[in-house]
């Protein structure tokens, strides 16, 4: 049971995406910004549990971080089409999400597949979009201005989403030469 628990949490992330979403749409900012949290809680507890328990499956390793993708990039998206972001943090967040799916994928392509390691640039890139979504909903659901907090949130989670896409592609490139031309058949 152990092992599947982790797992389980991390699905229970993906089954709130709609959810969250639904409040978001719905208005009821307080209930999103509650999910929200409850989300970021259950990322930290599956990622104990699996490490304190030994639990720590492959599938696991693929499905926390799509969780954690589809959960941020469906806020970030959401909040947009209700005015509370602007686009270009949207636009600048999810390319950078697909630009390295991309990678990964055409890495497994070219039969030089690539293993995915967190930079620190994008564990901060990652820290900045949590709190500016955060941020956003609290703003919203507990109905107060975020002032200059806002813009500070913005550009921030902006400027490390473009430094960590720049890092990854330069991470990714090397990988790429590294492994040299294969012959032609």
């Amino acid at each position: 049971m152990l092992q599947s628990l982790p797992n389980l949490i991390t699905v229970g992330r993906i089954v709130a995406v709609p959810v969250v979403i639904w409040a978001i749409t719905s208005g009821n900012m307080m209930l999103a910004f509650w999910l929200f949290v409850a989300a970021g809680i259950s990322d930290a507890v599956d990622g104990f549990l699996a490490k304190r328990f030994n639990a720590q499956t492959e599938f696991g390793a693929y499905l926390d971080p799509l969780a954690d993708k589809a959960l941020l990039m469906s806020i970030y998206v959401t909040l947009s089409f209700e005015g509370l972001l602007p686009r270009w943090i949207v636009i600048a967040v999810v390319s950078r999400d697909i630009m390295i799916m991309g990678a990964v994928v055409l890495s497994w392509i070219m039969n030089k597949p690539v293993e995915i390691q967190p930079l620190i640039v994008s564990k901060l890139n990652t820290a900045a979009q949590i709190a500016l979504a955060a941020l956003m909903l609290a703003s919203s659901g507990f109905k107060f201005d975020p002032g200059q907090a806002k813009n500070v949130a913005l550009l921030l989670a902006g400027g490390l989403t473009i430094i960590s896409a720049g890092a990854y592609l330069v991470e990714w490139m090397k990988h790429i030469a590294s492994h040299g031309a294969e012959p032609k058949r």
